[in-house]
């Protein structure tokens, strides 16, 4: 965050007491509270979509969330001389949820729930294409594929690729049946009340504040057409790593979330697909064949056999936890 930023302030009709700064953003102290500068991708459109999401969970009162601020020209984006799109938004200034206390985390899935039964924009939802999972793991599976071709011909191999290449046919396999079964379904997926809804879309612990008593939610920029369970998934996975998959924790969590928003039997299997998919498996190969492969980090070997480790506790969460689905 530059300087020159500074200068988009005088676009707003607010007076700026002092502006300080913050992670890869500018605080300003104002008389109506405390706002957050920050660079932001997409347009103006994509923008106002965020904001009348924000406006449709405020106005049901049920869950506390950001405002964006606009220009004295109605604008929600400010841009800079080169063009880089700055927002302007309150700023909550409290601690982020404990991933390591259960109570909180319950907490947090209790909020989502009701989270998202204020994010249905019915008129917005029919304009924009429904995610698909189904294709987003075909793609991961290209560059799976691409990943065992390149350490097929690799000579000398670091630990970590041969680490890497040993389990890669297993997670492949993994990947492909579950995009094969999770295909069947998508017929049903335009059928389907959740996908008429939007998600968060980076619904993570640090997204998640404790402010004056209450949890507030911010960070909406990633906020997408897609079933809600997306959001659900996404925790859940964070959280389950941490506590290498626990059964127990699992159904606490979900039963936090069915006793505010029942999921139906349809976001049940969405839930236990996008489970069951080895995206973190995914994400650690994808990162070293786009990275630089001259120094590979001692870190990506850490979280390898991290995954490694913790793969038959994964495969028991699912089978004990979603065995009737």
């Amino acid at each position: 965050m530059n300087d020159r930023a500074v200068g988009l302030l005088d676009q707003y009709e607010i007076e700026v007491l002092k502006t300080r700064k913050g992670r890869g953003a500018i605080l300003c102290d104002t008389p109506q509270g405390c706002f957050i500068l920050k660079e932001v991708k997409g347009n103006e459109e994509r923008c106002r979509l965020q904001n009348r999401l924000l406006e449709r969970i405020r106005a049901d009162g049920e869950v506390c969330v950001e405002s964006i601020f606009p220009t004295r020209e109605g604008q929600l984006l400010a841009r800079d001389a080169d063009g880089v799109s700055y927002v302007l938004k309150t700023y909550y200034e409290g601690r982020e949820c404990d991933i390591f206390d259960r109570k909180e985390c319950a907490e947090a899935v209790e909020v989502l729930a009701r989270l998202h039964g204020s994010m249905e924009l019915p008129e917005e939802a029919a304009a924009l294409p429904c995610f698909l999972p189904e294709k987003e793991y075909e793609k991961h599976n290209r560059e799976l594929k691409k990943v065992r071709q390149y350490l097929q011909k690799k000579g000398s191999k670091t630990w970590f690729e041969i680490r890497l290449q040993q389990s890669m046919d297993y997670f492949l396999d993994q990947a492909r049946e579950v995009t094969e079964e999770w295909a069947q379904y998508s017929p049903l997926t335009a059928g389907q009340p959740e996908c008429q809804s939007f998600c968060h879309g980076d619904y993570q612990y640090h997204n998640i504040l404790w402010v004056d008593n209450r949890w507030c939610i911010v960070n909406f920029e990633k906020c997408m057409r897609d079933n809600p369970i997306r959001d659900l998934y996404l925790l859940l996975r964070k959280l389950l790593e941490k506590s290498d998959w626990s059964v127990s924790l699992g159904r606490e969590l979900l039963e936090a979330y069915d006793g505010v928003r029942p999921m139906s039997a349809y976001s049940r299997l969405d839930l236990y697909y996008r489970l069951a998919y080895p995206e973190k498996f995914w994400k650690i190969a994808n990162f070293y064949y786009n990275s630089g492969k001259a120094w590979i980090p001692a870190k990506n070997l850490e979280k390898l056999q991290k995954l490694l480790d913790q793969e038959e506790n994964r495969q028991i969460f699912l089978e004990e936890v979603f065995r009737r689905v």
